[in-house]
């Protein structure tokens, strides 16, 4: 065997070898934090989720080998790190997320090793967004909401018992998916000598038309967050495609001109920008999640307080949408900027595969799936510090939520899977 695939598979070993500890030690944290002794309760899920995680590694060493090293381990301590945090923040959830992470692994595995070839999801990328915006239209018609009040942004499963699905979430993955395919055929336009900005307009319609129904749709639900992440990452994919920076100008002023728009027609804007600017005047009603977080963020100093020691239970929702605010305050900063670092090594590793790729529409998939990750987590963490205002989305792999995972395990999975078809080596092994 290739002497650097002796090397990659030792490095991935090591990699979760450590993620085990660091899982396992904080939960043993956590658990002597409750009381005297460890409890099994607090040690068998992420023992569980350990154990597939080896299985994962080990199926993808037998089939695949030539994958990326780093993905698997550090979507693992995304995916322990969560773990510990939901059983610290909502323990009656534990179990249903250690049912969801083996999904997502399960998912990741499954799709890394039996894809064959791209061709599917590049000839048809109206059909897969026409389903996505289907389902999310259908929201509308049968929208539920699993919490009782609230965006009814979910659907109910059919003959799966109460498991809801965000259509939403699914509609980022085959968004990426369209435009990826779309710029592959459209790639030449972009060179072209004297296309410039208006004379490539003509060109653009079709993909402005689809987008903006994206956005439509989602406004009129009020899921502004997700429509914030959706143009973000096509505004990322055109500049890409494009490297035209009057897009990015363009774009960027019509998001502004849409904040500025969307707080004076949608009260849930107007909200979150009155307590992004200024939250402490309404600090006990409207503005008291954000000013919790910004307690907890404070308290949790360079080292934290410890798992288990802090109150991020005061903050509404913290396992969802502010997991970000728990780490700080029971990690500190350090913790915190180890989740930044975990976020900032997913993006080069997506990055790398999208330089390593052999075709376009390759390029613009790995690249689109990176932005995206990477664009959420920043939207969420940045939420959870007032340096942006709240979009109420999830940070991939660390929040609790079954359509969000599911989701990012099919993201990584394609990733998986172009790192090692992009690698010479493994023509060498697979031959």
């Amino acid at each position: 065997m290739h002497r650097a695939l002796i090397a990659q598979r030792l490095r991935e070993r090591w990699l979760l070898a450590l993620v085990a500890v660091f899982v396992l030690l904080n939960a043993a944290a956590f658990s002597l934090a409750r009381g005297e002794f460890l409890a099994a309760r607090h040690l068998g899920p992420p023992l569980i989720l350990l154990a597939l995680l080896a299985g994962s590694h080990l199926a993808l060493l037998r089939w695949l080998p030539a994958h990326d090293p780093f993905l698997l381990p550090i979507v693992g301590l995304l995916l322990g790190w969560g773990l510990v945090l939901l059983d610290r923040l909502a323990p009656a959830f534990v179990w249903r997320q250690v049912i969801w992470q083996a999904l997502g692994l399960a998912v990741i595995v499954a799709l890394a090793l039996s894809l064959r070839s791209l061709r599917l999801l590049r000839r048809y990328r109206y059909t897969w967004l026409t389903l996505g915006l289907l389902l999310l239209a259908a929201t509308f018609l049968f929208g539920v909401n699993p919490s009782g009040a609230g965006a009814e942004l979910w659907l109910r499963v059919p003959l799966v018992g109460p498991v809801y699905f965000q259509p939403s979430e699914l509609l980022k993955l085959l968004l990426v998916v369209f435009l990826a395919s779309y710029f592959d055929d459209r790639q030449r336009l972009w060179h072209q000598r004297g296309a410039g900005l208006f004379g490539a307009l003509p060109y653009l319609a079709p993909l402005l038309l689809m987008w903006g129904f994206c956005v439509l749709l989602l406004v009129w639900q009020r899921d502004l967050g997700a429509a914030t992440l959706f143009f973000l990452v096509f505004l990322a994919l055109l500049y890409l495609a494009t490297g035209d920076r009057r897009y990015l100008v363009a774009g960027f002023a019509l998001l502004l001109l849409a904040g500025v728009i969307g707080a004076f027609a949608f009260d849930v804007v107007a909200l979150r920008v009155s307590a992004w600017w200024n939250p402490w005047p309404d600090a006990a009603d409207r503005a008291f999640q954000i000013v919790q977080s910004l307690y907890a963020v404070s308290a949790g100093g360079l080292t934290g307080q410890g798992v288990g020691q802090g109150f991020p239970q005061y903050i509404p929702v913290v396992h969802t949408d502010f997991v970000f605010a728990a780490i700080a305050e029971e990690w500190g900063l350090i913790g915190s900027l180890a989740i930044v670092a975990c976020f900032m090594l997913l993006a080069s590793r997506g990055l790398h595969v999208a330089m390593q790729a052999r075709r376009p529409f390759q390029l613009y998939l790995s690249a689109g799936i990176t932005i995206l990750f990477s664009t959420q987590a920043f939207l969420i963490m940045a939420g959870v510090v007032k340096l942006l205002p709240l979009t109420g989305v999830t940070l991939p792999f660390v929040s609790y939520g079954g359509s969000s995972l599911l989701v990012s395990s099919v993201m990584v999975g394609l990733l998986l899977y172009l790192s090692a078809t992009n690698d010479t080596r493994w023509q060498v092994v697979a031959g």
